[in-house]
């Protein structure tokens, strides 16, 4: 935990390397079927860079009929060209629970037209 406390402090030191910071407010809800389980609303405050970016905060998870949480998410990604019209992107996320973290990635191609 003292990641966090130090990361943060880590990054306004840094800031003039830095583009930002900026602030991303995101509801991702899950559905099972036809089945609302429920929405995480993520509050974050992040950097960018040319090609990457990270960002994290409090995330309030609100399950279907059931109370709300706060717990602490995350994300890093980034991008690398591969030609003028071809890139290759990424990102790795987290989420902090009351008994398991979980974590997340991402990964794709992006062809410009």
């Amino acid at each position: 935990m003292k990641i966090f406390a130090i990361l943060p402090a880590t990054f306004f030191a840094a800031a003039p390397c830095f583009a930002g910071p900026y602030v991303n407010v995101e509801a991702n809800s899950g559905f099972f079927g036809s089945q609302y389980g429920g929405t995480v609303i993520d509050n974050h405050i992040g950097y960018e860079g040319d090609n990457w970016y990270i960002q994290g905060g409090p995330a309030a998870l609100v399950p279907d009929g059931g109370d709300a949480e706060i717990e602490w998410s995350g994300k890093i990604g980034g991008a690398a060209p591969l030609s003028e019209s071809v890139s290759l992107y990424g990102e790795v996320s987290f989420l902090t629970g009351d008994l398991d973290n979980s974590y997340g990635t991402k990964a794709g191609v992006k062809w410009v037209f």
